[in-house]
C-alpha cells in the first residue's frame, strides 16, 4: 500500500495528536505489569512559591532572640510540635511531626547560596536553573532529563505553563492537570466513530507499509503504531488505582494524589513536580502561612502514605522547597523578603531529623540568616545518589554532597 504525502497530511489532521509519542507510550508500558518500571527511583518537587519563612516553620524556640526579633509573630512553646529540645515544627504541621517519628522526613537547614538575591523571581530562577546565572536556557531537572532514556519525560502536575526547572535542549516536559487530561491528550475523544475510524485507518495503514522506504515514512509509522497503542492501553490504566488514603481536598492534595496515581499505576517517568503559592506573608502573617502549613504537611503526609500503601516507598522521594525565607525581624505583623531558609525530604532513604545546625539569629548577613548548605550541593546528592545522574555536568560545577541520604 502507498503512503502519499497527501494522505499523511489529510490522517494526521485528522487525529489532531498534540504531542510526540514517546512519553505516552511509555505511560501505555504500565498497563502491562509484566513490563514493570526496573525499579527505579522517583524524584517528586514541591515548589514552595513566595519564600516561605523558615523561622516560624522550623522554629529554634529556645533561642532568646528569636522571641526578641518577633515580639508579636513568636509562636508559643507549648503549642509548638516538637523535633528536639532546640527545635520544633509550627503547630500547624501535625502531620510532618508523624512523619518524623517514622523516620521520614529530613530537616534540612540553613539552604542557601552565595550572595542571595531578595527578588522572588531572580531567586527562583536560580533554584530552578541550577545556576546562578540569569541567562542560563534550562532548568535542572529539564537538563536533567537529557541523560535518561529517550522519550522519558518530566510531568508538571498544576496548573499553568511548565516551570523554567523542566525546560531542557528537548523539551522533555509536559504539564497537566488531572488523569483526564492525560487521557484527552492521546485517547480518542468519546466514541467518535469518525475519529476512531481514522485511528484505526492510520494505524492499519502504517503497519502494511513496508519498512524502509524513507526515514520519515518510518518515523511517521513509529509514531502513528505508538500513539494507537497508547491510546487503547491507557484507559486500562485508571480503573487499577485504588487507595485507602484520605487526602485533603486542596490544590496541593490533588496534585499529589495524581502524582501517587502514575506512580502506583508502573509509569516509568521518574521527575515529577507540583506547587503551592502564598507563601510572600508580609502582613497578616500568623493566619496565613498556617493555612499553607497545614495544606503542605497534611498533603504531603498522605501522599507519603500512599507511596506506602502501594509499596513504592523505596523508590520515591519527595522534596520540598522555597526560593528563599524571611527576615529575622518582623515587619509588624508579617516577615520581609531573607535569605537562607529549611528545606524538606521525604522517603524511607532520608536521614531523618534535622540535617545541619539551625543557623545564628544573631550573626546576620543584613538582617537575614546566613546559608551553610548551598542548594546545589543538595540538587548534587539527589542527581548522583538519589538518581544516578552526572551532577556536575547538569549543574556545570561540582559541589559537596549533603548527607541527606542513608548509605
Amino acid at each position: 500500500m502507498r503512503f502519499s504525502r497527501r494522505r499523511f497530511l489529510s490522517t494526521s489532521a485528522a487525529l489532531a495528536l498534540p504531542c510526540t509519542p514517546h512519553f505516552w507510550q511509555r505511560i501505555a508500558q504500565a498497563a502491562d505489569p509484566a513490563e514493570g518500571t526496573g525499579g527505579e527511583t522517583v524524584l517528586v518537587v514541591i515548589q514552595l512559591s513566595g519564600g516561605n519563612d523558615g523561622l516560624n516553620t522550623v522554629v529554634p524556640f529556645r533561642d532568646p532572640a528569636y522571641a526578641a526579633a518577633r515580639p508579636t509573630l513568636k509562636l508559643p512553646a507549648d503549642k509548638l510540635l516538637k523535633i528536639n529540645g532546640d527545635l520544633a515544627f509550627h503547630p500547624s504541621m501535625t502531620g510532618f511531626a508523624k512523619l518524623l517519628e517514622k523516620s521520614q522526613l529530613a530537616v534540612v537547614q540553613g539552604v542557601g547560596y552565595p550572595k542571595p538575591n531578595r527578588s522572588h523571581f531572580t531567586s527562583m530562577d536560580f533554584w530552578h536553573r541550577g545556576k546562578l546565572s540569569e541567562t542560563e536556557p534550562f532548568g535542572w531537572i529539564g537538563r536533567g532529563t537529557e541523560h535518561l532514556p529517550a522519550g522519558s519525560t518530566a510531568v508538571h502536575v498544576a496548573n499553568g505553563d511548565s516551570p523554567l526547572a523542566l525546560r531542557g535542549p528537548s523539551s522533555r516536559n509536559i504539564t497537566v492537570r488531572s488523569l483526564q487530561e492525560f487521557q484527552l491528550r492521546v485517547a480518542l475523544k468519546g466514541d467518535d466513530p469518525a475519529r476512531r475510524k481514522v485511528m484505526s485507518r492510520f494505524a492499519e495503514t502504517s503497519a502494511a507499509t513496508p519498512a524502509g522506504n524513507s526515514p520519515l515514512l518510518d518515523r511517521i509509522k513509529l509514531t502513528a503504531q505508538e500513539t494507537y497503542r497508547s491510546a487503547d492501553k491507557l484507559r486500562e490504566v485508571s480503573p487499577d488505582y485504588k487507595t485507602s488514603v484520605s487526602y485533603p481536598d486542596t490544590p496541593l492534595g490533588k496534585q499529589l494524589k495524581l502524582i501517587a496515581q502514575l506512580i502506583a499505576a508502573g509509569v516509568r517517568e521518574r521527575l515529577y513536580y507540583a506547587e503551592i503559592g502564598g507563601f510572600d506573608t508580609h502582613a497578616d502573617q500568623l493566619d496565613q502561612h498556617a493555612s499553607l502549613l497545614t495544606q503542605v504537611s497534611a498533603a504531603m503526609t498522605a501522599f507519603q502514605d500512599d507511596i506506602v500503601a502501594h509499596g513504592q516507598q523505596s523508590r520515591v522521594l519527595t522534596m520540598a522547597f522555597s526560593e528563599f525565607g524571611r527576615r529575622v525581624k518582623e515587619n509588624g505583623s508579617g516577615t520581609d523578603h531573607g535569605a537562607a531558609s529549611s528545606l524538606f525530604l521525604m522517603g524511607d532513604k532520608v536521614v531523618a531529623g534535622p540535617v545541619g545546625a539551625c543557623p545564628s539569629l544573631t550573626d546576620l548577613d543584613d538582617g537575614d540568616l546566613k546559608f551553610h548548605t548551598d542548594f546545589r550541593s543538595v540538587y548534587t546528592t539527589l542527581l548522583d545518589d538519589w538518581l544516578k545522574l552526572p551532577a556536575a555536568e547538569i549543574l556545570g560545577a561540582s559541589f559537596p554532597k549533603a548527607a541527606l541520604l542513608k548509605a
